[in-house]
Parts: C-alpha cells; sequence; structure tokens
C-alpha cells in the first residue's frame, strides 16, 4: 500500500490526498524563484487510519459527500497519482480542528517549519452572545480570566478570510468573538498575533485611526485594517515571539475553545534562508 497524506491547504482550503509526503508536496507546489512568486500557507496534514480519514467532516447541509470524495481521492494515490483533489473548496470550514495532526508553516520555496504538537489551551464555559458587549463583558461570558490591563493587539487572521485587525481582546477572547458575535459568525478561526504593525499593507492612516477608535471607545473590541491577501505580505519574523521558545505561534479556535501550535524551540538555518 502507497504511503498517504491527507493535507490541508490555508487560507485556500483545499484538501489534497498525495504519496509525496508533505515536504514533497510542499516542493511540488512551488511557484518557482522565489524573485518572481510570494506565497505562504499553512499545510495541516490530517489525521488518517488504516489510510482514511481518522475524524468526520462537519455538517455542510449535505451539498457534497466530503468523506466519499476524500475516500475516492486516497484510493486514487494508492493506484499510482501522485496528488488528488478531494475537496476542491471550503473545506476549512468542514474539517475539524481535531483532525489537525500535524501543522506546517510554509514558504514560496517550499520551505518548511513543523510547528510544536497542537493543544486545546481554553476551553469556553458560555456562550451567551449579545451584540454590545465590552471586552470584558467578553471574558465574563465566556468564563475567561480577567484581562490584567487592556492593550491593542494586532492580529493575522489566516482562515476562513484573509485579514490584518486591530483589537482590545487577548487572543482567546477574540476566538469567543469571532465564533459567537451576531451576524458575523465564523465557525472556526485560524490566526497568528503579531509583534509590530505591518506598515506596508495599509496606509499609516488605517492604522491611526484604527488605534484611535479602540483607544476611544471602550466597547470597542476589533477594527480591521485590510482584508484579502494579506498574509504573504507579512513576514514569518513579524509574528508576535518569533524564535523565542513557548511564545509564538499559530492559534485556532472554533465555538468550543482555543487550540495553540507553538514554533519549535529552535528555528532551523535552513528555514531563515528559505523565502
Amino acid at each position: 500500500m502507497a504511503n498517504v497524506n491527507l493535507v490541508l491547504n490555508l487560507p485556500t482550503g483545499v484538501v489534497t490526498a498525495t504519496s509525496l509526503g508533505v515536504p514533497g508536496f510542499a516542493w511540488h507546489r512551488s511557484p518557482g524563484t522565489s524573485g518572481k512568486f510570494h506565497g505562504h500557507s499553512v499545510l495541516v496534514d490530517l489525521a488518517l487510519r488504516d489510510g482514511y480519514p481518522a475524524f468526520e467532516y462537519m455538517n455542510e447541509g449535505g451539498w457534497r459527500d466530503a468523506t466519499a470524495d476524500t475516500r475516492a481521492a486516497l484510493d486514487a494515490i494508492r493506484t499510482g497519482k501522485r496528488t488528488k483533489t478531494a475537496l476542491s473548496n471550503n473545506a476549512f470550514n468542514c474539517t475539524p480542528l481535531t483532525a489537525y495532526d500535524r501543522v506546517y508553516l510554509a514558504k514560496t520555496s517550499g520551505a518548511l517549519l513543523e510547528l510544536q504538537r497542537g493543544e486545546r489551551v481554553t476551553e469556553f464555559k458560555g456562550h451567551a452572545s449579545a451584540e454590545n458587549l465590552s471586552p470584558d463583558q467578553v471574558a465574563a461570558t465566556a468564563g475567561l480570566p480577567a484581562a490584567n490591563g487592556r492593550k491593542t493587539r494586532f492580529y493575522l487572521v489566516i482562515s476562513p478570510v484573509e485579514m490584518l485587525i486591530l483589537s482590545n481582546l487577548t487572543p482567546a477572547e477574540y476566538v469567543w468573538y469571532a465564533t459567537h458575535r451576531t451576524g458575523k459568525i465564523f465557525r472556526q478561526v485560524v490566526f497568528a498575533e503579531l509583534g509590530h504593525y505591518a506598515r506596508d499593507v495599509a496606509a499609516r492612516e488605517i492604522f491611526e485611526t484604527a488605534q484611535r477608535e479602540l483607544a476611544e471607545s471602550p466597547m470597542k473590541k476589533t477594527k480591521t485594517i485590510t482584508q484579502g491577501e494579506c498574509f504573504a505580505r507579512v513576514p514569518y519574523g513579524g509574528w508576535k515571539g518569533y524564535g523565542e521558545a513557548g511564545e509564538a505561534g499559530l492559534y485556532g479556535g472554533d465555538r468550543d475553545g482555543v487550540f495553540f501550535w507553538r514554533f519549535p524551540k529552535e528555528i532551523p538555518h535552513a528555514w531563515e534562508r528559505g523565502n
């Protein structure tokens, strides 16, 4: 039986069966010289059991049979194909975070950085959402400890939509808010906290206006800086605590709580050199 992997690509939300392994798959996707092409992605090696998904996809309303399509793609790999698309769109929203076995950050060149094993770091105790909760009320409603002072944070949301936001919420509070807020609910979300403002992504006036609005309104929780195609424009080195063991990584969350995948204790030199 051929070795197979089932890889979820973020932010595109495509699930692909492959016999190349995750490193080979990342190299296969590399579009060419990094002087002409730029792109970052999160590659998630999904859990398999006996060669098939070790998880159940979340309900999508019956418009496709995600499990059958995935099994067919894995079977195609066993006939000799190198890659076969299992789900071509919207796979992020139906693949549970508990299915994430190994998580990698990828660069344009195909260089990979494997993050430490994910763990659920927070479980929410309350779900009663309301339109005008303050940040402290968000924490209290979710059953989170009160924040020790408020500060503006900078988040890079990777999925389900790419966007940069400033927020008065902690990462756990932001997950609860994003998965509970009226009219704008995310089923789940994957994001990183940034250590500094990516000033080249948006005009300085936008940042200054957002900072002012968050500072002047105690009820304000988030302010969007930009949407669309911003993941690749922010270097991984700009993530908060990059290179400091245990202090940085990738957040994921759903209605139940928060997952966290930490950077490895040492960042390999080959990864640092990759584009």
